[in-house]
C-alpha cells in the first residue's frame, strides 16, 4: 500500500428522470478533514450523508464539493421573491432621483438576480424526493471514489520522491558515521599542534594529553545522535510502506530527524562533518515539506 496525497480533483456527472447535475470535488493539504459542500438552494438535505460520504474515505485534508444542477423543465417552478423585490424596486428608485436617470422598468427588474427565483422541490413528494436524493448521492460517491484514486496516483508520485530522500538521509547519515569516527585521532594532532604553539616546543605529558583527548572527544561523541537517525531511517520506511494514513506521523518524524541533525552540527568539531551534518538537514527539510502532503 502506497501514500496518498492530499491533493486531487474528480467530478462525475447524473441524471434522474430529466434532471441533471454534476458533482466537482478538489482537495488540499489539511491538519484534519475539513469539507465545505456547496450545493443549490433545496438540496441542504445532501450536506449530512455527503460528509458521511467523504468521512469514510479520507482522514485529511481541506475539500470543496459543489453540485451543480440543471432543473428539470417539467418540474420548475416559479416564484417572486417579495424582500428581493422590495430592495431592487427601492434601489431603483434612488438611482433614479439620484442621476435623473428613466426609472427601471418592471422586466429590468425581474431580470436581476434572486428577485425571480426557481423552486425544483415545490412538486416534489418526499418519495420523489428522496429518489432523487438518492441518485445524486450516488453519483457523488463515484466522484468521491474517482478522488481517492487521484490522490493514490498523487500519492504514488510522492512515495517515490519520499523513498529517495529517505536514502540520501540514510546515506548521509552512514558518511556521518564515518567522519566521527575519526573525530578523536583529529581532535589529538589538533590538540598537539596548537599546544606545541603555545608552549614555543616545550613538550606535552602523554597522559595530560590523552585527558584532553578525551574530554574534547566526549563533548564531539554524535554516536547517539546517528544512532538515532538509523532508528528514524527504519521508521520512516515503515511508515511509508504502511501507506494509510501516515502523513502526522511522518511529519513528527520528519521533526525527530531535523532535530538530530541540529545536534550533530552543533556537536562536530571537522569541518566536514559539518557540511555532512548541514547537507543531511537540507535533505530533511525537502522531506518533511513533502510529509506535509501526505494524507
Amino acid at each position: 500500500m502506497t501514500v496518498a496525497s492530499m491533493t486531487g480533483f474528480a467530478q462525475s456527472a447524473g441524471s434522474h428522470g430529466s434532471l441533471r447535475w454534476r458533482w466537482e470535488a478538489k482537495s488540499v493539504n489539511g491538519r484534519s478533514l475539513d469539507l465545505r459542500l456547496r450545493t443549490p438552494p433545496g438540496y441542504d438535505g445532501l450536506e449530512p450523508p455527503a460528509r458521511l460520504l467523504a468521512g469514510e474515505r479520507f482522514q485529511r485534508g481541506a475539500f470543496q464539493i459543489s453540485l451543480t444542477v440543471e432543473p428539470d423543465a417539467n418540474m420548475r417552478g416559479l416564484s417572486i421573491d417579495a424582500a428581493a423585490l422590495a430592495s431592487a424596486v427601492r434601489i431603483a428608485r434612488e438611482v433614479a432621483a439620484e442621476t435623473g436617470l428613466a426609472p427601471a422598468r418592471v422586466d429590468g427588474i425581474l431580470a436581476l438576480k434572486g428577485v425571480i427565483v426557481q423552486d425544483e422541490t415545490a412538486v416534489l413528494d418526499d418519495r420523489a424526493r428522496g429518489l432523487r436524493d438518492a441518485a445524486i448521492l450516488e453519483s457523488l460517491a463515484t466522484a468521491l471514489d474517482m478522488l481517492v484514486k487521484a490522490r493514490g496516483n498523487e500519492g504514488a508520485k510522492l512515495a517515490v520522491l519520499m523513498n529517495g530522500q529517505i536514502d540520501e538521509i540514510e546515506r548521509l547519515t552512514r558518511e556521518a558515521a564515518s567522519l566521527a569516527a575519526a573525530q578523536p585521532e583529529a581532535l589529538k594532532a589538533r590538540l598537539s599542534a596548537q599546544l606545541a604553539e603555545l608552549l614555543a616546543g616545550a613538550p606535552v605529558a602523554p597522559e595530560r594529553l590523552a585527558q584532553e583527548v578525551v574530554l574534547l572527544a566526549t563533548r564531539a561523541d554524535v554516536r547517539e545522535e546517528l544512532d538515532r537517525l538509523t532508528a528514524h531511517v527504519q521508521d520512516a520506511r515503515a511508515l511509508m510502506a504502511q501507506g494509510k494514513g501516515v502523513g502526522r506521523k511522518l511529519d513528527f518524524l520528519a521533526q525527530e530527524f531535523n532535530r538530530e541533525a541540529n545536534t550533530l552540527c552543533s556537536k562536530s568539531s571537522d569541518i566536514a562533518l559539518t557540511r555532512t551534518g548541514l547537507a543531511l538537514k537540507a535533505v530533511i527539510d525537502q522531506f518533511r515539506e513533502q510529509s506535509q502532503n501526505v494524507e
